[in-house]
């Protein structure tokens, strides 16, 4: 019988983030004219909240937590892909899909499920804060 060949491990880099501009358009067309400052208070909200969600999917990776993972994928999934983190956004998708999908309580591949997810919030998280900043 012939071994199987062992599978590749899942890139775990981040995708080159660049926050989607048809998603920030539509975050402007709530202040056309910027004077209420929409963009860069949804910005750092998202900024604030992802940082805290970072730190409680690390938690989760080392409590074997799957269902606090599944929690923070459902939350991130929309608020990334509202300021244009798509990579994030569909890496959520991928991980809540899999998760929910695992028998009950399984974490097979759990850590490297958050690993993904942290990878790409990190990115995410520079690239608003560049644009925070710029």
């Amino acid at each position: 019988m012939n071994p199987q060949p062992a599978q590749p491990a899942a890139d775990l880099r981040p995708t080159a983030v660049v926050l989607d501009e048809q998603a920030l358009g539509r975050l402007r067309e709530l202040d056309p004219d910027g004077s209420r400052g929409v963009l860069v208070r949804v910005l750092a909200a998202f900024d604030t909240s992802l940082a805290r969600l970072l730190g409680q999917l690390a938690a989760a990776r080392d409590a074997d937590d799957a269902r606090a993972v599944i929690g923070v994928a459902h939350t991130l999934k929309s608020s990334s892909a509202s300021v244009g983190a798509m990579a994030l956004a569909s890496a959520c998708v991928e991980v809540e899909r899999r998760r929910r999908g695992a028998s009950d309580g399984a974490t097979v591949g759990l850590a490297q499920d958050v690993e993904r997810l942290i990878a790409e919030g990190e990115a995410a998280l520079a690239a608003v804060r560049a644009m925070l900043r710029a």
